[in-house]
């Protein structure tokens, strides 16, 4: 599977580039639609083409809606669909992925990626929405000591602002978090 990366990252290795969430509920038309969705699908495609293994993550609704998450809902109504739904099959132009993690949370840190990524080690991050699943997965990893790299124009927000301030707040958070241009990783 993966190859355990060096305690810091360095030009020779490459960090696990993870998908976040490039699915049709955020693609298409719609109260969650990402508009430079597919800019950043654009990146993605490039990353991969790179040589970049991709992991993909998936936001599939749990139908308890357990806690706060049964008023996220009554916000955002269109949204309470069954976990089967197509709208949240993964949308990704030109990218073969094979199995995504999928979880019912914005954030994508957890157990599962724990295991692909071992402490030190380095996750590249990539998809959407930059200003909810990108910044709560790197807040995350970052948290489990697992070094972060944002690809900047490999992600998408719910406007261009909303993507601004996430990206500056990630920027405070150097050297745990990096921000980055898709150009620099080649």
């Amino acid at each position: 599977m993966n190859t355990p990366m060096p305690a810091t990252p360095n030009s020779e290795a490459k960090g696990q580039l993870v998908i976040i969430d490039m699915q049709r509920a955020f693609r298409q038309e719609g109260d969650w639609h990402v508009p430079r969705y597919d800019e950043a699908a654009r990146t993605i495609a490039r990353l991969v083409s790179a040589g970049f293994e991709p992991v993909a993550t998936r936001f599939v609704p749990d139908p308890a809606e357990p806690g706060s998450w049964s008023s996220y809902y009554d916000r955002w109504s269109s949204m309470r669909l069954d976990p089967a739904d197509r709208i949240w099959d993964l949308k990704l132009p030109g990218v073969e992925v094979g199995s995504s993690m999928d979880l019912p949370t914005f954030t994508k840190w957890g157990e599962a990626m724990a295991g692909l990524i071992p402490v030190g080690g380095e996750l590249i991050l990539a998809g959407v929405a930059t200003d909810c699943c990108v910044l709560s997965t790197a807040l995350g990893a970052a948290d489990a000591g697992r070094y972060v790299t944002v690809v900047e124009d490999g992600c998408a927000g719910q406007n261009d602002e909303a993507h601004d301030q996430a990206i500056s707040l990630m920027r405070l958070l150097s050297p745990m978090i990096n921000v980055v241009r898709s150009e620099t990783l080649f």
